[in-house]
């Protein structure tokens, strides 16, 4: 599933990154901790988060998460998107919240993933 279709499916919106959003994605992780994110395979990573500060931009690089979608209805503010950019990180938002926001992505197809051994 490309970023682009996720964003699609979600009725969402995209803050930044839009003509990046053609990179596929093999897993999605919903959390608004970002340790638990940390827990989570890496590889191919959607990020769905209620959680809208510079932590998230932070803990994506660190992870190597290209696109983060904010969920009930949340919007980064000027300097996360400047982040983003800087990051080369997509961000987008969707109203719904995240247990049904991760439905539907996992009802789509998307359910590689898991967690990794700590």
């Amino acid at each position: 599933m490309t970023v682009t279709e996720a964003v699609t499916l979600l009725d969402g919106q995209f803050f930044t990154g839009e003509e990046k959003a053609a990179l596929e994605v093999a897993s999605a992780c919903g959390a608004d901790l970002m340790s638990d994110v940390m827990a989570f395979v890496k590889d191919r990573v959607l990020l769905l988060t209620g959680l809208v500060n510079a932590q998230v931009i932070r803990t994506a690089e660190l992870l190597d998460i290209h696109a983060v979608i904010f969920v009930r209805g949340k919007a980064p503010g000027r300097d996360m998107v400047e982040m983003a950019d800087e990051s080369d990180i997509i961000l987008a938002g969707t109203k719904l919240p995240m247990f049904l926001a991760c439905g539907k992505l996992y009802e789509a197809g998307l359910r590689a993933g898991g967690t990794r051994a700590i």
